[in-house]
């Protein structure tokens, strides 16, 4: 059974950092696109960054310049490494990952369980 589990939430102060890690467990075959989802309280889930099997990136203009996603793919682990948070950026970040696995003949889409970013001060 795949898993993929988040680390890295936290509380920080605006302008400071995080880094959020996201590794998928299981009998993985392929892992394809892996990317970053964030819903704030109130508000629809929203894409924050995607990283393709290929290393291209992409970026909601919301976190351009100061996010940065990056993969390990011998550890089938996404990063993100946020810089320069704005209270704006409290919500629940969201991995997710789409991945061939082990009694599926397709790749699906799996999720993390999600974990709390607070900027305050």
């Amino acid at each position: 059974q795949v898993q993929l589990v988040e680390s890295g939430g936290g509380l920080v102060q605006p302008g400071g950092s995080l880094r959020l890690s996201c590794a998928a467990s299981g009998t993985i075959f392929s892992v394809y696109d892996m990317g970053w989802y964030r819903q704030a309280p109130g508000k629809q889930r929203e894409l924050v960054a995607v990283i393709t099997g290929a290393s291209s990136t992409n970026y909601a203009d919301s976190v351009k310049g100061r996010f940065t996603i990056s993969r390990d793919n011998a550890k089938n682990t996404v990063y993100l490494q946020m810089n320069s948070l704005k209270p704006e950026d409290t919500a629940v970040y969201y991995c997710n990952a789409d991945l061939k696995a082990r009694g599926y003949s397709r790749a699906r889409s799996y999720w993390g369980q999600g974990t709390q970013v607070t900027v305050s001060s």
